[in-house]
């Protein structure tokens, strides 16, 4: 009798829908990662918005205004690029020193160190006192005309150390504001970078 040999059957890679299925999932998969990375670059690198939790800027910003925050300058100076950051009258966003109980915060009962918006009144290096409710840089009365009528207790003369800056809130008031007073010049590797912006809701600039 003869004999039949029987055709090995050829392996397939799937069904059509199958197949179709799979490329749609690839198609959304780089779809998704080509416009999430430009979104992370830009908000890491470049800038980002942020919002005002708090009064210890008053009367120049109030609870929930939107700040637009500059990131770039930050990273000019890491990476040793000329920049004009920081300016004394900056307002600043940064996490107080790590190394001051005033620089914490306990939300949820976890305790975490929060940004903080203040404004920049002495650059690396310069000298520091308050005198009779006026703050004094390198012997030369600093001319506010931001802040309310509130009072300033007298400090020494302090001199900033390289690579710090020594800020103050704008609100005066007793009380109102935990700024350099209380936890020293902040480092600004700690700074995110400069908020000079309010985009809302009364848009200006709040910084030079």
């Amino acid at each position: 009798m003869p004999r039949v040999t029987p055709v090995p059957r050829r392996p397939t890679s799937g069904s059509p829908a199958r197949t179709a299925s799979g490329e749609w999932r690839t198609f959304w998969r780089v779809w998704i990662v080509g416009a999430l990375l430009p979104v992370w670059a830009v908000t890491t690198f470049i800038g980002t918005f942020a919002r005002v939790n708090g009064d210890s800027m008053n009367p120049t910003l109030r609870h929930g205004d939107l700040l637009l925050l500059l990131k770039y300058p930050r990273w000019l100076r890491a990476w040793g690029l000329p920049t004009p950051y920081p300016r004394r009258g900056d307002v600043l966003i940064f996490k107080a020193p790590a190394d001051s109980p005033y620089s914490y915060a306990t939300v949820w009962g976890v305790r975490h160190r929060p940004y903080n918006v203040k404004r920049v009144l002495a650059l690396p290096g310069e000298t520091v006192a308050i005198t009779g409710g006026r703050v004094i840089v390198n012997g030369r009365v600093l001319a506010e005309s931001y802040v309310n009528d509130g009072v300033l207790s007298d400090q020494p003369a302090l001199r900033v150390p390289p690579g710090k800056v020594w800020v103050l809130g704008d609100n005066r008031l007793v009380g109102e504001s935990l700024d350099s007073r209380s936890y020293g010049p902040v480092d600004l590797r700690d700074a995110a970078g400069p908020a000079n912006v309010r985009l809302w809701p009364n848009p200006g600039r709040v910084g030079p």
